[in-house]
């Protein structure tokens, strides 16, 4: 065999570290970004958070003095002509601005859609990440925000050993109680039975574990009887029968304390006449039973639970301007990033054996700020595609949503599917009806009798209206919505229908029936 060498030429494409840091910049959500920040922060010591609005570069005093249109001015974010000189540019202001301007990226922070389609960029002066601009309304100083009024909510548990403060107990009781109220879940339930509790502390010792077994039996009786009513129960028929003793004492609530003994699906499936038959009780009054036990509270928790991880802040803040909407990014979720001042210059004098590795620490820090300026930049551009293309929604609400699909945007911008998924996911729209994920305007199409198309957002939309304003003792079934639909001029088969219907936790029709 004959060896020799040869030369061939070809192309292929690499992902660099800067592009990989884009991307998955890009599909992160709010509150993995802030993590990803804080990360960075506390790993790049190039790296720190701006308090204060930081001075704007200038790119030269030509460009300066220059007129500038009103659709080009944008919001730039300041990197020190210290930090940038410390790659070797110098010191002088010719160098600094021009290597300000090499390492800027210039986010826009809002555009504005007129009713006629026009883009026009909303000048601001403020820095990129900056305090955002006090708001113009009657709301004064003194009102908080929603993270404070979280901070201030209390908790299931705190609100239970509040009331456990008022009992007189001895040690082991006390702490008995304490730690069965530790052990609810968000809605109140105890999950793990006595046994299992006694089990886990004492181990091995069965003597141990039946004396905790009887101190926990105890104490649940007290956690019992704790408000909210409800709360220690162990499933919804006990949750539900720890409830009926506050209700007036009828026939009606004695029927319910004996339907609250029998299986539950029964009560799920409204099965009046079996329930009659193993309760003893008439039609009639185990119909009233079930208004009774329809006004329980089957979460009695609940409404401790913290809203915190449920509070959504948008990325996007759409609003009326004119005769269009003014779509902005909400600059309470942007980071204020600056390369540090004081490091960038010490590099620049230090000529040690490590001057290589720091250098690249302050090159990822400049990398870091502009891939989290075109995140945010990628996301104002993809949202004000999709305000451009569901105009009719944010005039007229969800009936009037349109096909759409991930292509239709991608092509528009000249990005991939993937990106304009990625921008999609996890990321929120502030508008006059609500805040909604970007994915929410994105939906397929369903063929009319005119030979046009209806989004799938607008037909589950149409099925909830006719759903609220059905008659309660007779319910629309699937067959007579999909009818109700095709008199609209929508096709929409009856199992079309049920998905919808199940996406929109809407129950089937002979459960909405009111009897």
């Amino acid at each position: 065999m004959k060896q020799g060498l040869s030369l061939r030429v070809s192309q292929h494409l690499a992902l660099t570290p800067q592009l990989q840091q884009s991307i998955r910049l890009l599909q992160l959500s709010t509150l993995e970004l802030s993590q990803e920040v804080e990360q960075m922060l506390d790993e790049n010591p190039f790296l720190e958070l701006s308090e204060d609005a930081a001075v704007r570069e200038e790119f030269g005093l030509e460009q300066a003095d220059a007129p500038v249109s009103q659709e080009n001015r944008e919001f730039e974010i300041a990197t020190s002509s210290v930090a940038d000189s410390a790659d070797g540019t110098g010191a002088t202001g010719k160098n600094d601005s021009e290597s300000s301007a090499e390492t800027s990226l210039e986010p826009k922070l809002e555009e504005s859609w007129d009713g006629d389609g026009t883009v026009e960029s909303g000048p601001d002066d403020s820095e990129w990440g900056g305090d955002a601009p006090a708001r113009k309304n009657n709301l004064d100083d003194s009102d908080t925000e929603a993270s404070d009024l979280v901070g201030n909510h209390e908790s299931l548990q705190d609100h239970l050993h509040r009331q456990a403060l008022c009992l007189r107990l001895s040690d082991v009781d006390r702490a008995a109680l304490h730690f069965l109220i530790e052990s609810l879940n968000d809605d109140g339930y105890l999950e793990d039975s006595l046994a299992s509790l006694a089990a886990g502390l004492a181990g091995d010792d069965l003597e141990q574990a039946e004396e905790l077994e009887q101190h926990f039996s105890m104490a649940l009786k007290l956690l019992q009887h704790m408000e909210p009513a409800g709360v220690g129960a162990r499933n919804l028929a006990e949750c539900l029968s720890l409830q009926l003793p506050d209700c007036p004492d009828c026939e009606e609530t004695r029927a319910a304390m004996a339907m609250c003994q029998q299986p539950m699906e029964l009560l799920a499936k409204r099965d009046v006449k079996r329930l009659s038959l193993l309760c003893g009780f008439p039609e009639s009054v185990i119909k009233g039973a079930i208004a009774v036990i329809a006004r329980l509270d089957p979460k009695p928790g609940r409404r401790f639970a913290s809203v915190e991880r449920n509070l959504i802040v948008p990325d996007v803040i759409v609003v009326k301007s004119g005769r269009g909407f003014k779509v902005s990014l909400n600059r309470e979720v942007m980071p204020r990033l600056r390369v540090h001042d004081l490091y960038a210059s010490a590099l620049k004098q230090h000529k040690g054996q490590n001057g290589q590795a720091l250098h690249q620490r302050l090159q990822e820090a400049r990398w870091f700020i502009k891939n989290i300026q075109q995140r945010f930049d990628t996301i104002l551009r993809v949202s004000s595609a999709i305000v451009e293309r569901q105009k009719n929604f944010f005039a007229h609400g969800e009936l009037a949503m349109r096909p759409l699909v991930l292509r239709e945007i991608a092509d528009e911008l000249g990005l991939h599917e993937s990106t304009i998924s990625r921008v999609t996911t996890a990321k929120y729209m502030s508008t006059p009806f609500g805040t909604f994920e970007l994915k929410y305007f994105f939906g397929s199409a369903l063929g009319t009798e005119t030979g046009g198309n209806a989004s799938s957002t607008a037909v589950r939309a149409l099925i909830k209206q006719f759903v609220s304003s059905e008659s309660p003792k007779k319910p629309l079934s699937d067959h007579q919505i999909s009818e109700m639909l095709k008199e609209q001029g929508i096709e929409c088969a009856r199992r079309t229908v049920a998905k919808y219907r199940e996406a929109l936790r809407i129950a089937p029709a002979n459960l909405r029936k009111s009897l």
